[in-house]
């Protein structure tokens, strides 16, 4: 009895995996030699939008599903104490701005008295070899006189001092001027809002994530082909994605990447049989202008299958070649009036 039972099981299991194989081989198109093909989806290059202080987020304008402009104001975060902390800087400066013009003023006074008293003692220094004055005289001018300079020395360093304070002061109120404009969140790309991370009133830390972007100009697929393959396909490949949403409409698109590394498979192989199971990852790139064109119906995730020609001479199949629509018709194509 076990030995039937396994027998039929053996059976069944040969039946199923046959049943499969065959079904993959009969779901696969048509190729010609030259071209290789694998399944994927559309991806798109994606950008977060992160806060550069800690604070409280006061306001989002963007939601999920917004296309945004490169520069567009998207959050905002409280900046009252920082406009606060502002205000004192400019007191400060406005503050030290007139103390450096009383010092100024009390360097013109005492150099006024110095040059007084300097000549004051150069006279009396004459006078006392005529006799005229005495040395006495003439030691009590120049005490004046070196007084007088001191004054004027430490009047010219409170002069310098209040400068370097309006300095400091200043370099103050424009950080906070800085860290006022960093709260006010822009997208850095024309992109759209794939996630919204964050809710005004949140406290986030520094680098705290508000808004996750896509980039529209950037949408490209993965695929995975085998190394007998992937070693004859070439960077600037052309390439054709076949979405499962529009099949009967090819993309123009290029190979811009091959990973030097292989997927799902040991690190070392040293048979020829295990380096045969090697896959690589493989990039297909979608053109920025068409993208462009095409931006309202741009989605990530999509699944489609790609389709690469690693023979320049072979030519493409006619259900891969491409097909010159604009939006309109290919809205019409998919919708028709009524999805209007």
């Amino acid at each position: 009895m076990k030995s039937k039972k396994l027998i039929f099981i053996a059976g069944a299991v040969i039946v199923a995996g046959g049943g499969i194989a065959a079904w993959l081989i009969l779901s696969q198109p048509a190729l010609p030699p030259g071209f290789a093909a694998s399944n994927g989806r559309l991806e798109a290059k994606q950008i977060d939008i992160a806060t550069k202080y800690q604070g409280r987020i006061a306001d989002i304008l963007a939601d999920e599903g917004d296309t945004v402009d490169a520069g567009q104001i998207v959050a905002k975060m409280d900046v009252q104490p920082l406009e606060a902390q502002l205000r004192n800087a400019e007191a400060k400066i406005r503050e030290e701005e007139d103390n450096r013009r009383t010092a100024q003023a009390e360097v013109v006074v005492k150099q006024s008295e110095f040059t007084f008293a300097q000549k004051q003692y150069q006279r009396s220094k004459a006078l006392v070899g005529r006799g005229a004055v005495s040395q006495q005289e003439a030691d009590v001018d120049l005490s004046r006189m070196q007084a007088g300079r001191a004054a004027l020395i430490g009047a010219q360093a409170q002069a310098v001092r209040a400068s370097s304070a309006i300095d400091a002061a200043t370099a103050e109120a424009e950080r906070l001027r800085a860290e006022i404009e960093d709260s006010v969140l822009k997208a850095p790309i024309r992109g759209r809002v794939q996630t919204r991370l964050a809710e005004p009133g949140e406290v986030l830390s520094a680098g705290g994530k508000v808004l996750a972007l896509v980039d529209l100009s950037d949408v490209y697929m993965y695929l995975l082909l085998p190394e007998p393959i992937a070693g004859k396909v070439a960077l600037g490949s052309q390439a054709r994605i076949v979405l499962d949403a529009a099949p009967e409409y090819p993309i123009r698109a290029n190979v811009s990447f091959i990973s030097p590394e292989a997927q799902f498979t040991p690190k070392t192989v040293e048979t020829a049989e295990e380096r045969h199971n090697l896959t690589f990852r493989v990039k297909l790139q979608l053109d920025k202008n068409r993208l462009r064109e095409f931006e309202p119906y741009v989605k990530v995730g999509i699944p489609g299958m790609g389709y690469v020609r690693y023979d320049n001479n072979a030519e493409w199949p006619p259900t891969l070649q491409w097909k010159n629509v604009t939006p309109n018709q290919l809205w019409t194509a998919t919708g028709g009036e009524n999805s209007k």
